[in-house]
């Protein structure tokens, strides 16, 4: 993900915070999961795709990684208000299978292609429509600071909030609304990525992340016996 304002200092941890994860994508490459795992983060986010032709080459290999060493994980999609975001939500919905323990489906609005703020909104708000029937949560909203006060603020005041705002300021929305993730840096170093990647916090506990996270009930099978 990319924000209009970037430092050029290595981010450092903020150590205020219980619950630290990153986001990724094909652009940090192979990663090695177990070594991330092992500097105390928590969750990550992973890029599946892009408008409505564009998947991440690298989403299958991280999801799965994800999982296979207890990280929480989850998907996110980078919106491209220029096409169908009806379109968009089903390509989403084509790469990513959430199970129990996943966080919910992420729309990263970056961009505005064009639009107003009435058919920006609109355009997002078809978007989660799908994407809430399909998977049976509220999604999540990815944007920086300047962009949700101009588009955003009133908005989806019942979804949870993804805010990127570089700086050492904890991002401010609203009286009534609070941030539940801060992505505070793009460029930390963590054992086991190449490179730099971003850093990110969650506002609460480890246990309410949990909480944040989809639960499906298991489908029973039944065996008939003679």
């Amino acid at each position: 993900m990319t924000v209009l304002f970037s430092c050029q200092d290595d981010t450092l941890r903020l150590t205020t915070y219980e619950v630290h994860g990153i986001d990724v994508s094909h652009y940090q490459s192979y990663i090695d999961w177990e070594a991330v795992a092992n500097e105390d983060i928590t969750f990550a986010f992973v890029k599946a795709g892009e408008g409505i032709t564009i998947s991440d080459s690298l989403f299958s290999h991280n999801w799965k990684e994800m999982k296979r060493v207890g990280i929480i994980r989850g998907a996110y999609h980078f919106f491209r208000p220029e096409v169908s975001a009806t379109k968009q939500a089903y390509s989403f919905i084509k790469n990513v299978r959430l199970e129990s323990g996943d966080l919910p489906p992420v729309l990263d609005v970056e961009v505005t292609g064009n639009l107003s703020k009435k058919e920006l909104v609109k355009s997002v708000k078809e978007w989660i429509i799908v994407i809430e029937k399909e998977y049976k949560t509220k999604p999540i909203l990815y944007t920086n600071m300047k962009m949700y006060h101009k588009y955003f603020e009133g908005q989806l005041e019942d979804h949870p909030v993804w805010i990127a705002r570089y700086n050492s300021r904890i991002p401010y929305l609203s009286p009534n609304k609070n941030w539940d993730f801060w992505q505070y840096g793009n460029r930390g170093r963590l054992a086991g990525i190449k490179g730099h990647v971003d850093f990110n916090v969650f506002r609460g506990t480890q246990h309410e992340l949990e909480k944040m996270c989809v639960y499906y009930e298991p489908v029973l099978s039944f065996t008939k016996t003679q």
